[in-house]
Order: structure tokens, then sequence, then C-alpha cells
């Protein structure tokens, strides 16, 4: 069978070689999104999906090859889904990440910034310190398998290794499945959760059935062998506990900020500790907190940016959606000695309006790190206080996204509704070989503006 070739001339934001077939006539025809490719390579594909104008598929042939292209450490990359850029020299991937935030601004925020600023850098491998991996007893191979699943498919990666986890994991990843296989309960364990700290790394078992006293024996050996400490989760996350050996806390810590961070392993943190502490450096410079200013942190979750806010100003507020996140971050403060500087509210941001910013009161400066959904609801909530309450408004906003289409989307209400300025925007390569894009943009408030036309556009969260 003949084969196809295309030339590839970007990426998608999935990490895929974007090309058109050809039609008759030489013009570009039908868009095709080539899984393995880079911007400059010629390859041809086999398709795996096929619509009316588009098609997906995997390179076969590199007819022609990217001087960006380098050769996958991991030798599980092609198969496991845990990263999809191992193939791209790692400064070009950040290049990738810095150009799919600019055009996410102005394609959906019809906005650009003032500024690009400098990526920041961090470990390029061992940096994952969290993690969630399935297990799955697979009856033909006769064995567990442990790891990531599989790339477009829900089965579990033949792993023996993962780069990108720290080494004493990848190093676990082979005795962790010999320790599920001599388990009673081995097709009742659906996955390890894992989390890295400062002085243990925990393991968080998700059993379906109790384990009996000679799973006991196995499961705690291996804990003293490896020296990591176990927690058992019997249903939702909430049910996860210590298990085996106590005593020892799960934290990372905030140096610069003199910061110690307990958190539990089924928490919300950063995976990359180094990255978040350039971040919460960054995000805190950006502000330009001033000794005597009220600031607020929005989706603080357990304080990572609250906590070294009240190091700065007179007061910071911080607001999440769930009691169980503000009374820990409450405990958080007064661990650090901060609590008579901190104020925490539970609050859905997804539906604040104008009147709970009024209710509020005045914030000299705001920090908002919402989920990948973003925070169109406050974006929305800030055009209407403009135009009631002006003396209210915030002077600047830093916004820390993990979704560049979402921070887009609110970019554009903030700037053509609310009356800011963004005058910064950068990305953090936080997730090293993955398309995930971490980024951060500064909004100053104008004096003088006449609100535009501007609707809001329905992006994919």
């Amino acid at each position: 069978m003949q084969e196809t070739f295309i030339n590839i001339k970007s990426l998608d934001m999935d990490a895929r070689g974007v090309g058109h077939l050809e039609n008759e006539d030489g013009t570009p025809g039908k868009v095709i999104f080539v899984e393995g490719a880079l911007p400059g390579e010629r390859v041809s594909f086999e398709t795996l999906r096929k619509k009316k104008n588009w098609e997906s598929g995997r390179m076969v042939t590199l007819q022609k090859a990217s001087s960006m292209r380098v050769e996958p450490k991991c030798p599980h990359f092609w198969h496991c889904g845990g990263c999809s850029m191992q193939h791209l020299e790692p400064s070009a991937q950040v290049a990738m990440k810095q150009r799919v935030l600019e055009d996410n601004l102005w394609h959906i925020g019809k906005t650009k910034a003032e500024n690009i600023m400098r990526p920041m850098y961090g470990p390029t491998w061992d940096y994952r310190y969290r993690a969630r991996l399935s297990v799955r007893y697979v009856a033909k191979k006769g064995t567990v398998l442990v790891g990531f699943h599989e790339r477009h498919s829900s089965y579990v990666a033949d792993m023996t290794s993962c780069e990108i986890l720290p080494d004493h994991l990848s190093a676990m990843l082979v005795p962790l499945r010999e320790l599920v296989g001599a388990l009673s309960i081995y097709q009742q364990m659906p996955q390890i959760e894992i989390a890295v700290g400062e002085e243990i790394t925990v393991l968080v078992l998700r059993i379906m059935a109790p384990l009996t006293p000679a799973d006991e024996v196995l499961v705690k050996a291996f804990a003293d062998q490896w020296n990591i400490q176990w927690w058992l989760q019997p249903k939702g996350p909430d049910t996860a506990a210590p298990y085996y050996p106590v005593g020892k806390e799960l934290y990372y810590s905030l140096p610069e900020f003199g910061i110690k961070m307990p958190f539990k392993p089924t928490d919300f943190t950063q995976v990359n500790h180094q990255i978040n502490r350039l971040l919460v450096h960054k995000a805190l410079t950006l502000l330009d907190v001033q000794k005597d200013d009220r600031v607020a942190d929005l989706f603080c979750g357990l304080g990572n940016f609250t906590l070294p806010l009240a190091t700065q100003a007179r007061e910071v507020v911080g607001i999440e959606g769930s009691t169980a996140l503000t009374t820990r971050a409450l405990e958080n403060a007064r661990a650090n000695g901060l609590d008579a500087k901190t104020t925490f509210y539970t609050r859905n941001l997804f539906e604040v309006t104008k009147d709970d910013l009024i209710a509020l009161g005045k914030f000299d400066r705001m920090l908002v790190d919402p989920p990948r959904d973003g925070a169109v609801a406050l974006a929305i909530a800030l055009a209407e206080l403009r135009l009631t309450n002006p003396e209210l408004m915030p002077r600047r906003i830093v916004y820390v996204s993990c979704s560049p289409s979402t921070l887009a989307r609110d970019a554009g209400i903030l700037t053509h509704r609310a009356g800011y300025v963004l005058k910064k925007a950068g990305v953090a390569n936080m997730f090293p070989h993955t398309s995930h894009v971490e980024s951060i943009g500064v909004f100053e408030l104008l004096d003088e503006f006449q609100p535009r036309e501007f609707n809001t556009p329905q992006v994919a969260e």
C-alpha cells in the first residue's frame, strides 16, 4: 500500500503535528493531526480517527526529521500516556507552550500582553512528586501492572521505570508489581496514589476489600524496606488515613518565606515542588504587595500563596469553595504563626457576584489561582463592579492558570469589560515532556476606561 506523506507545519495543544493533505490543484486540503510528528518534518501516517474535515493518526515513516527532534529518554515513551513530548528538545517544548499561551490570548481573549516574560524552568527529569498510578491484574500476561494508562487507552502501560518520577519511585515500580501480586486482594486494588514530601514518601493504597493479616505483614515489610509510609483508602478520598508507619508528617516547604506546608496525599498540591517555589516567588514579585495592602487570594486551597502573602501584606483574605480546605488553610496559617494576618472564607467562586465582592470590601491587590475551568464568574463580577463601585476595584491582579484557554477567556473579560490592561504574561514549565501549560498573567487597572463589546466565548475546559 502506497504511503501518503504530508509536511508538518505546527503543533496542536496535545503536541500532535499539524499538516494538510494536498488537493489536486496543490492547495491545502483536509487537516491531519499526527502523533509523534514535529514542525518542519515530512511524515507518513496511520489514520486512527477520521472526520469530514480532519483526521488524526500516528506517524509511520519519518522522511525528513526536525532539528528539534531528540531520542526519548524513556523506553516506554511511545506507548505510555504519562508524557507526550519527550521526542521534542526541552527548550523547544517551552517555546511551544509560550506560543500556545500567546495564540490563546489573541484568538480567544482578543488581547495581547504588553510584555512576554521569560519562561520559568526547573528540572526536566525526576520532577513529578505527585502521581496517580493505575493497578491492573492482566490474566493474559499473568502479572500485575502498575503505572500510567497507555496512550488513548484504558489499559495500564507495562512500565518498569519512569523518568519523570523521582529515582526512588521509579526503582519501586517493579517491586510494587510484585507486592500487589502477592496480596490476597490483588484484583481489588485499582490505584496507588503517590505523594513525596520533604521527609517522607506516602503511597495511598485504594483498597476495595480489607487486607488480611498475611497481607499486612507483606505491606509493612515493603514500607520498612523502601522507607515509605502507607495510607489506606477504602472508599472516597476523604477515607484515606495513615496506616504504617505512623508519626512522620507529609509537608513541603517554601524556604524563601520560612513556611512549612503540611498536606495530605489526596490534597491538591503542585506536582513539581521546584517550579512551585519559583511560581510563588514570581507571583508575589509581580503582585508587588505593600505592607499596608489588603490582599485577596482566590481559590486559595491550603494556602500555597496565602501564607507567603501574609509575610508581606497587612491582611490576606483566602477564599475557597470547600470548608474543609479553608479550615486546613487556617490551621496551616496558625502553624506558621500567620493567623493574625489571615482570614479564610468559604465561597463558591464559580458563582461569585458583584454583590459578593462589595460585601468582601476593598482589596488593594488580588491573586487568582483557579482550576482548569478558570474564573469567569469573578471576571464578570469585576466588570460589573467597575460600572457601579470603581473605588473597590483591586489595582493589580496576578492570575495563575493551568489552562491557557480559560485564562484567555477571562483575560478578554478583564481587558475589554473590566478596565484592566494585561501588562505581562508567561509560562512555567510545571510539567516537562507533557503538553500541559502553566501560565501567569499580570493585570493593572486603568484609571480611564470605556467598556468594549466582548462576547464571552465558550472554551474547552
